[in-house]
């Protein structure tokens, strides 16, 4: 009998195991990977870009010590520019000299985690395998493995991707945007320095993102229709450089490709409820988020640390982990924390993706009214900092 059941060991999943790993609890932890994958995952593209609060959770956890010297690239200024307009929109952390955060690929963060999670050794991992929810009972929920057998937990959590079968099982809707675009990342040299400055560059039936990286990299985000980035897709690597060089006007000079290509559909999540009896929903599993806004990842881990706040409090008073009014303050906090910005990403993706001249004027006047109202640039660039 198990206290806590987490389903998926992404970041969220692994940084509720890590945040409890002090707790009494027996926690079991079920992931479809295999272990191997899971402590050495596979590059896939994604470039994390970290608040200064998320970092000072990765700390807490004693996840960043698991980080090499060159895989945390500082993030001094965030610009944003519109079509052709010689108008930028800078954000900068104001309130001292460091940087807004940090780029970290998505492998990594996982890599560290995993680490941090396994070397507490109070959690039972079940990697490789699939979890089906069966039934639950007054105090008790049960769960099936693929392998056939059952766990029993007081508390089962879900933090299995924003398409998440275990909130389905609950009944818990979710309201979902297909953006009907397709994101392609990768990394590239490039010839001019980034100067540690990332770039949000809404153009003209595109949208660019040039992520600073070390050692003379960028992670290159490029949004575009589906169908247009098939054809995009199909190019040799040679043929993509010269291709996106075209797309970027040189900004940076000449550009070379450094990694691998990787493609995601642009879909976000938010689901109805983030509780159930007996039950909580944390990471994209609750919060799927369009990554214009860069928040997504930061968003999940902070609801990992307050689901885990009321469970660790809980057991230290000896209490019900799952008692109903604690689910239902997490579900307060984190809807409250979360909801404004999902709506307002949502909303700029739409608005600087729509072509038309309306929408254009509306883009531009938008950025150069935040440009003009200081109070307005300080909550952006304070929810950039956590």
């Amino acid at each position: 009998m198990y206290d806590l059941i987490i389903v998926g060991a992404g970041p969220a999943g692994l940084s509720l195991a890590a945040r409890l790993a002090q707790s009494p609890l027996r926690i079991a932890l079920i992931e479809k990977q295999n272990e191997t994958a899971l402590a050495d995952p596979a590059y896939d593209g994604r470039e994390i870009a970290l608040t200064q609060a998320s970092i000072e959770r990765l700390e807490e956890l004693g996840a960043w010590q698991y980080l090499r010297a060159d895989e945390a690239a500082p993030l001094r200024r965030a610009d944003v520019l519109n079509g052709n307009s010689p108008f930028v929109l800078g954000f900068a952390n104001r309130r001292g000299k460091d940087a807004l955060g940090a780029l970290v690929p998505n492998s990594a963060i996982r890599r560290t985690l995993y680490q941090t999670a396994k070397a507490h050794g109070d959690c039972d991992l079940f990697a490789g395998e699939s979890a089906t929810f069966v039934k639950r009972d007054a105090e008790t929920n049960y769960v099936r493995l693929s392998d056939g057998r059952i766990l029993a937990g007081k508390l089962l959590v879900g933090a299995d991707t924003r398409f998440s079968p275990l909130r389905q099982s609950q009944g818990i809707g979710a309201h979902m945007t297909d953006f009907g675009r397709t994101m392609l990342v990768c990394r590239v040299r490039h010839e001019r320095p980034h100067d540690g400055v990332a770039i949000e560059w809404f153009d003209h039936n595109q949208t660019i993102a040039m992520l600073p990286l070390n050692d003379s990299q960028s992670s290159f985000v490029l949004t575009l229709p589906a169908d247009a980035m098939q054809q995009l897709g199909a190019l040799n690597d040679a043929d993509f450089a010269a291709e996106i060089e075209n797309r970027t006007q040189k900004r940076w000079g000449a550009l070379a490709l450094t990694s691998a290509r990787f493609l995601y559909p642009l879909v976000a999540v938010y689901a109805q409820r983030f509780v159930a009896p007996r039950f909580a929903l944390i990471g994209d599993a609750a919060v799927g988020m369009h990554p214009v806004t860069a928040h997504g990842f930061n968003f999940g881990l902070a609801s990992a640390f307050l689901l885990g706040r009321e469970i660790a409090e809980a057991a230290r008073k000896g209490a019900d982990i799952a008692d109903p009014q604690r689910l239902a303050r997490f579900d307060r906090l984190h809807r409250r924390a979360t909801l404004p910005l999902f709506t307002a990403t949502n909303a700029i993706a739409k608005l600087y993706s729509d072509e038309r001249p309306l929408a254009r004027l509306a883009r531009s006047a938008g950025l150069r009214l935040m440009q003009a109202t200081p109070g307005a640039r300080a909550v952006v660039e304070a929810s950039l900092r956590g």
